[in-house]
């Protein structure tokens, strides 16, 4: 017995010295015992302030874009099929309207739909016998409207974990609005990670056909007015171009990108062989492939580097480029920081605006942190008084236990990098009554035995097994109703689920596990007859 004892009490040791490390590290006085804790237990917005954003996401952006892209496979497919027509336009965000197609040749515009475009539907425009009307499914636009939403969520977490805030939680928000909840504990600058959120980032490279021009009028009267087909019109800054200082200049590009950001393995911020920030990329296999390809082609020609259609520089293709280049213009170290970063995270499908944002002072979070311990210290001390009041030298035990099942959870959100919110801190409330509840259970049944005229030891082990079974199907359901919580609820409510089940799991193990050893030691150590006290 005091073999398996000892054992017992040197494991709950290392949990002990484990749990304590985690919170304190190795502290080397008052000042860094302070600091560790306060790094290791991450507090959520509602306790230590911070940003609170509601952003909705423009998903018939990306409507948009898949429609102008099969609008240009459309006209390619058409004129190499030799079908011909007079216009092709899109009509509102999922529709093309094709006009000018003769009867003869309508046969051939069917077949084309029905081998490349396997998501349209092709119809005949009232009163016009030579138009049709090329029109998405419905369900094809509302999955690109679930993915538009649902890709612009991950690619917000990502810029925002990159920008090291700690606890930010990014979920769905309304009724069907394709809308974002986005909350920042601790943000110091909100109009920077506002503006690195909402950047499309989107980075093409196109081959300059023309320009630099002093305006757009200037470009388009260069070409008669009507620009050169498969080109298009960008503006870029002065330090783009070899335009005037300070003004702005206008550039002729290849319509189809050589490659864009989707092509990009990596972005991290540097510096040019003048000093000056740029962003240094390296491409994939595939996308390396292709850029080689096309600058070996245009040595001496001008490549535009085109971010959220806006050229920002255009140098002079000297050499084949590879898997790797340099992205310069006029950026500041900050700028060519959060450009990389945008460009490692992915260019968001969709452009989005601010609903609302709430910002969440510090004084806020002092003041519910400081009711919320209140509450725990004045509750616990409640607790305890009662079980070494009601159950003697028997509530000693239980207390340990408590105190313990509380170590290990501020511990575990510590090791797991877990938020603390106000409702994490109700579900410690809950957890001490949780704790409570399992020794009330386990007392009762051993007073039961010990009242049926069984020895001690007998009560005792016989209490614990009785009771164990009830302990197991009350945690068992909690946890169910927490997994549910975290499941379905966002930010705080989710914090309390986590800190709820984490509090049951240690419970367990100290109303359990540490309540039983403690027991069988004071077992192990009484009089032979010695009644026990509880």
């Amino acid at each position: 017995m005091e073999h398996r004892v000892r054992n017992r009490f040197l494991f709950i040791l290392v949990v002990v010295l484990a749990c304590i490390l985690g919170l304190t590290g190795f502290p080397k006085n008052v000042q860094q015992l302070k600091q560790n804790l306060a790094s290791r237990i991450h507090l959520g917005l509602d306790l230590k302030g911070g940003t609170h954003l509601v952003l909705q996401v423009h998903v018939d952006d990306a409507v948009k874009v898949t429609t102008d892209q099969a609008l240009e496979r459309l006209r390619d497919e058409m004129t190499s099929r030799n079908i011909p027509y007079t216009s092709i336009d899109r009509q509102g965000i999922s529709s093309i309207l094709i006009k000018g197609v003769p009867d003869s040749k309508a046969g051939d515009l069917d077949a084309l739909v029905n081998e490349q475009f396997s998501i349209w539907t092709l119809s005949r425009v009232p009163g016009a016998p030579t138009s049709r009307l090329l029109s998405m499914r419905v369900s094809e636009v509302a999955q690109i409207r679930n993915q538009a939403l649902d890709q612009a969520r991950t690619t917000i977490i990502r810029r925002v974990d990159a920008l090291g805030v700690v606890g930010p939680e990014v979920a769905d928000y309304g009724h069907g609005d394709y809308e974002l909840v986005v909350q920042l504990p601790n943000v110091e600058d909100p109009t920077r990670v506002k503006d690195i959120i909402q950047a499309t980032a989107m980075l093409e490279f196109k081959i300059v056909r023309g320009g630099p021009y002093q305006s757009r009028e200037s470009a388009l009267a260069t070409f008669g007015g009507v620009l050169p087909p498969g080109t298009q019109l960008l503006p870029g800054t002065s330090d783009s171009s070899s335009g005037s200082p300070g003004g702005q200049s206008w550039y002729l590009l290849s319509q189809v990108a050589a490659v864009t950001g989707r092509d990009l393995s990596g972005a991290q911020p540097g510096t040019d062989e003048n000093g000056q920030p740029s962003v240094n990329f390296t491409l994939n296999r595939d996308g390396a492939s292709r850029f080689g390809e096309v600058t070996q082609k245009n040595v001496g020609k001008q490549l535009a580097i085109v971010l959220d259609n806006r050229v920002v520089s255009a140098p002079v293709i000297q050499s084949q480029i590879k898997d790797s280049g340099r992205i310069t213009g006029s950026f500041t170290t900050q700028q060519a920081s959060d450009l990389a970063l945008m460009l490692r995270s992915g260019a968001l499908p969709a452009s989005i605006s601010y609903l609302m944002e709430n910002t969440v002072g510090p004084s806020l979070g002092a003041d519910s942190i400081r009711h919320g311990v209140i509450a725990c210290i004045v509750g616990f001390l409640a607790v305890i008084i009662f079980m070494l009041v009601y159950y003697r030298e028997a509530g000693i035990n239980a207390d340990v236990a408590l105190v313990l099942n509380l170590v290990i959870l501020i511990a575990a959100l510590a090791y797991f990098g877990a938020v603390l919110t106000l409702p994490g801190i109700a579900g410690v409330i809950l957890t001490i009554g949780m704790g409570v509840d399992s020794n009330v259970l386990i007392f009762e049944r051993i007073r039961e035995e010990l009242r049926m005229g069984k020895a001690v030891g007998a009560a005792v082990a016989g209490g614990f097994e009785h009771a164990f079974v009830t302990i197991i199907d009350t945690h068992v359901t909690t946890v169910a109703a927490a997994t549910i919580l975290f499941t379905f609820g966002t930010g705080p409510i989710r914090g309390f689920a986590v800190t709820l089940t984490i509090g049951l799991v240690a419970n367990l193990f100290t109303s359990v596990y540490v309540s039983r050893t403690i027991f069988d030691y004071v077992l192990s150590r009484r009089e032979k007859g010695e009644a026990l006290s509880i």
